[in-house]
C-alpha cells in the first residue's frame, strides 16, 4: 500500500504544478492574440530550456546519461502533440473552457496506468474520480453549443497528456525529474523549430516578456508535476490536476471578465472533496483490484 505521506507529498507537488500551468495558460492566451501557435510553442520550449540551463550545468553532463532513451523520445513526442493541441485550444476557447477540458486528464490516467503499469484502482479512488468528474460537469455547463473543433482538439490534447504523464511515471522509476524535463525541453525545441521555416514572426519586446513567463511557469510546473508522480502512483494523485479548474476559472474572470456562476462553487467543492477522499485513501484494499 502506498505510504499516506507519499500521497500527501505527491498531491502538494501536483497542486502547485497546476497553479503554474494555469498561470502559463493565461500568458499563452494573452500572447496568442498577436503570435501564431507555432511560434508560441517554439518560444515556450526555447525559454523553458533557458530556465533549465543553470540546473543542467550544476548537475553535470551525467544528467543526460540514460538507458531509456526510447521512453524519453516517446514522452517528448506525445507531450509535444499535447502542447500544440492545448495551445490551439487556448487561442480559440475561453480560458475556463480550455482548463475544464484539460481536467479530463485525471479521468484518463488511471485507465492508462492500469493497462500499462498495472496500478490497481481502489473503490475510494473510483468514487473520488466520479465526484471530481461531476464537479467539472457542473462548472462546464454543457448546453450543446460548445462542441466545435477547438473543443475536440482540446480533448485530443488531454488524451495525449494523460499518456505522457503515465510515461513520466514509468520513467520515474529510474530517472531523476531534471533528466526527464531536460529531454522534453531538448526534443521539444527540436520538433517545434521545424514549423518556423514557414511561420516565422519576430516577436516584440512585450511578446518576449510574455513568452519568457510562459517558459518559466511551464518548466517549473513540469518539475513539480514530475516530482508529484514520483511520490505516488498516478491513479492516486492524478485527480489533483482538477485544481487547474478553479485556478484557470479565476484567471479567466480576472483578465477576461468570465463571470463565476453558483454552479462553479458547487463544482469546486466537489473537486476539493474528491481530493480529500484520495488523501484519506489508506484502506487495506488499496492495492487490490
Amino acid at each position: 500500500m502506498t505510504n499516506p505521506q507519499s500521497i500527501q507529498r505527491g498531491a502538494f507537488f501536483i497542486i502547485t504544478a497546476e497553479l503554474s500551468f494555469a498561470l502559463s495558460a493565461a500568458l499563452i492566451k494573452l500572447v496568442s492574440d498577436s503570435l501564431p501557435n507555432e511560434s508560441i510553442v517554439f518560444f515556450r520550449n526555447l525559454f523553458g530550456l533557458f530556465v533549465l540551463i543553470p540546473l543542467l550545468f550544476n548537475a553535470g553532463h551525467k544528467i543526460l546519461q540514460t538507458n531509456r532513451i526510447h521512453l524519453h523520445l516517446f514522452r517528448s513526442g506525445i507531450g509535444m502533440g499535447a502542447m500544440y493541441c492545448f495551445f490551439y485550444s487556448l487561442a480559440h476557447l475561453p480560458l475556463a473552457d480550455s482548463m475544464l477540458i484539460k481536467s479530463t486528464i485525471p479521468l484518463i490516467i488511471p485507465f492508462i496506468a492500469l493497462a500499462w503499469l498495472k496500478e490497481n484502482l481502489s473503490r475510494r479512488i473510483i468514487v473520488a474520480g466520479l465526484l471530481g468528474f461531476f464537479g467539472v460537469f457542473l462548472i462546464l455547463k454543457p448546453d450543446g453549443n460548445n462542441t466545435n473543433w477547438a473543443s475536440l482538439v482540446a480533448l485530443g490534447s488531454s488524451l495525449m497528456a494523460a499518456l505522457a504523464f503515465v510515461t513520466v511515471r514509468q520513467l520515474s522509476s529510474t530517472e531523476p525529474p531534471l533528466r526527464i524535463v531536460a529531454y522534453f525541453a531538448i526534443v521539444g525545441l527540436s520538433i517545434s523549430a521545424v514549423p518556423l521555416t514557414w511561420t516565422w514572426q519576430t516577436p516584440t519586446l512585450g511578446q518576449c516578456i510574455l513568452l519568457l513567463g510562459v517558459g518559466l511557469t511551464t518548466t517549473i510546473g513540469q518539475l513539480l508535476l514530475t516530482r508529484g508522480y514520483q511520490n505516488a502512483p498516478a491513479s492516486s494523485v492524478g485527480i489533483f490536476t482538477y485544481t487547474s479548474v478553479p485556478f484557470g476559472t479565476f484567471l479567466g474572470w480576472l483578465f477576461w471578465q468570465e463571470l463565476l456562476e453558483p454552479k462553479f462553487y458547487l463544482g469546486a467543492i466537489l473537486i476539493v472533496f474528491a481530493g480529500v477522499l484520495v488523501l484519506k485513501n489508506q484502506l487495506p484494499d488499496t492495492d487490490r483490484s
